[in-house]
């Protein structure tokens, strides 16, 4: 028998037989880890110990102290409340119950579901959490399979579609229940120490309107009780910080169904905040050589046939016919870049060309899947698409990572990186996409951050850097983005002359630094629970007279102000009143004024933080407003 080439995290390489499992490589390198196996990631891919290597690849073991057991434990956790559901409900049909980055959820059908219900199936899932099943995978006929299934179209669907291949079929049984999956459990449900189901919802079978609505449970598990109570407080905390509810309350942004799903409509507040990203985002990108351009909302499509959306974006796109024309609303900014590019004859010399734009998109997202503005119909991306000759790739990567990094920095976020790979449906070929692998790769390694591999995630034309930002909760959203792409420029035919007068194909490098303006602006909305840093917020200073009598002071100081966003409170409220609604409305600063500081021609200030300083003089205050804005502080910090 052959031998395939398994290479370890730590670069060192075991040659195996093809067909050796996972396990049997734990093995290799040692007993106890043997023992100690619970799963395995090949290429990126979590599987089960079991699974066969077919070819060489990379392989971490994954046991219970690896980061990887959660997702094990959860999926475990899945197959534990559908066997609590079909003992209260064996009417109940299953569709799938994959695990997730919190928890995990089940689709189901047959079955109507209220909180009582769901205090029933939770307590059952204790029972059989303390029954401490035995989870052992088998294999089925793909006759026994649907059999088994034969009153089930949703497991029938799965059999024909992504089973179609498979025979025998993996299985996995506890106790009474047994159901179609490839892995990977744990050894027993007695492992899951933590477990609570969340919420339900509505969601369509394969996401697809057409098809049967079903119900979605969502749920979490974790290894220990502790970890569930640690999680469920953190959770509550979300609730508080979720950016639909602070953005009704700071009057941000709204979402009206009158004019549509998906499509967000940005408050004055809002569109401030905004407007500051942008300035911030469009200082970054002159500063490192960006020209800026703009296009329209809309090509005709022969454009998006030309990029290859058209064949690999059509589900997402809107579309629209025009004079017997079809146009498409643009899911994507690059190729009105390319054509832009393409207007023009360039030298070697000229390279790398740069720009960039706040560019509007549209993408037809399931109406189920939309949510805030973390996905949306309508969104604006701070794009940006450089042309760059072969020997200024790894140069122009880093300096997009630079600016990436100067994002991060300057909002005080955590990220997570990862290079993600080809997926299914791509353009291009083998070798192209084996270079631009490659040459991210390298550039990743010879930076020496840590990153996962996210295989299959890359866009349709070109692998690609991804940055998840963390937040406050520890809760990662997608962010920035490098992206490399030898597909455009061919099928664009864009070119340069080099040195030796020859025509040639420069590369592009799709990239932001936000990501897109909505999901970034739900982020801050979220990781600074509304209290944004003095230079974003959409008020900066409120000033609060004791008395009408101090109005004409108070305005007099105002206009002392004019360079920041200063609002006077004159209605006819206490200042005790006055002083909770500046609290409540999250300003970062109040300048309380009354007899004594107009006397002094001094003021009083006063920050979120409750804190309080009596007579400063304005010109100080000034001076400090001006550093903690121009610098971009994340805290207030006057009264340090």
């Amino acid at each position: 028998m052959s031998n395939i080439v398994v290479t370890l995290p730590d670069g060192s390489e075991l040659h195996m037989e093809k067909g050796a499992t996972v396990e049997d490589v734990a093995y290799e390198i040692g007993p106890g880890l043997g023992k100690d196996t619970v799963a395995g990631v090949v290429d990126g891919e979590l599987v089960d110990k079991a699974t066969s290597l077919s070819e060489d690849c990379r392989l971490v073991i994954v046991t219970d102290q690896s980061d990887e057991y959660v997702d094990v434990l959860r999926h475990s956790a899945a197959h534990v409340f559908a066997q609590a559901l079909q003992r209260l409900h064996p009417e109940a049909k299953l569709a799938i119950g994959p695990w997730t980055d919190e928890g995990f959820y089940y689709d189901i059908s047959g079955v109507e579901l209220d909180s009582d219900n769901l205090e029933e199936i939770e307590d059952e899932a204790h029972d059989i959490i303390e029954e401490d099943l035995e989870i052992e995978r088998v294999e089925k006929s793909r006759e026994e399979a649907f059999d088994l299934y034969e009153d089930n179209p949703f497991k029938q669907d799965v059999l024909d579609t992504e089973a179609a291949d498979e025979d025998p079929l993996s299985f996995y049984e506890q106790g009474e229940f047994v159901d179609l999956c490839k892995g990977p459990h744990v050894e027993s449900t007695g492992e899951i120490g933590g477990f609570s189901i969340l919420e339900t919802s509505a969601a369509y079978w394969r996401g697809d309107e057409e098809n049967d609505t079903l119900t979605r449970v969502y749920g979490t598990a974790f290894a220990s009780e502790g970890e569930l109570h640690d999680y469920l407080e953190r959770m509550e905390e979300a609730e508080e910080r979720d950016h639909r509810k602070l953005g009704r309350e700071m009057d941000l942004f709204s979402i009206d169904e009158t004019t549509g799903p998906g499509l967000p409509l940005y408050h004055p507040n809002g569109k401030t905040i905004l407007r500051e990203l942008s300035d911030f985002a469009g200082e970054l990108n002159r500063e490192a050589g960006y020209d800026e351009v703009e296009t329209p909302h809309l090509f005709r499509t022969e454009l998006w046939k030309k990029s290859g959306h058209y064949d690999n974006y059509v589900d997402d796109m809107f579309l629209l016919d025009v004079n017997d024309e079809e146009y498409g609303l643009k899911p994507m900014n690059c190729p009105g870049h390319a054509t832009i590019f393409d207007q023009d004859t360039w030298s070697y010399r000229d390279l790398p060309v740069r720009y960039f734009e706040n560019g509007k998109v549209y993408r037809k997202e399931q109406r189920g899947e939309l949510s805030g503005l973390s996905r949306v119909w309508s969104f604006t991306i701070d794009d940006g698409h450089l042309f760059v000759r072969p020997d200024q790739i790894e140069r122009e990567i880093r300096q997009v990572m630079d600016l990436i990094f100067e994002v991060i920095e300057t909002f005080d976020l955590d990220v997570e990186v990862a290079l993600a790979t080809r997926p299914e449906k791509s353009v291009g070929s083998d070798e192209l996409w084996e270079h631009a692998e490659s040459q991210l790769e390298s550039v990743l390694d010879s930076s020496g951050m840590d990153y996962d591999i996210e295989p299959g995630d890359g866009a349709f034309y070109g692998p690609k850097i991804d940055f998840g930002f963390e937040d406050a909760l520890g809760r990662v959203w997608d962010g920035p983005t490098v992206q490399l792409d030898f597909n455009m420029p061919e099928r664009f035919d864009l070119e340069y002359v080099t040195e030796e007068n020859e025509r040639e194909r420069p590369v592009m490098i799709h990239r932001a630094l936000y990501g897109s303006y909505e999901r970034f602006f739900m982020v801050l909305i979220e990781h600074f629970n509304g209290k944004f840093p003095l230079w974003l917020s959409p008020e900066q200073v409120r000033i609060l007279p004791v008395s009408d009598d101090n109005l004409g002071y108070a305005h007099r100081i105002k206009n002392e102000l004019d360079d920041f966003r200063v609002e006077v409170e004159d209605r006819s409220w206490t200042v005790g009143r006055k002083i909770q609604q500046a609290h409540d409305d999250r300003v970062p600063y109040m300048i309380v004024v009354g007899d004594n500081e107009e006397e002094a021609g001094t003021i009083s200030v006063r920050d979120r933080k409750e804190r309080e300083e009596n007579g400063v003089s304005l010109e100080s205050f000034r001076n400090h407003l001006e550093s903690e804005r121009d610098e971009k502080r994340t805290e207030i910090d006057f009264l340090d």
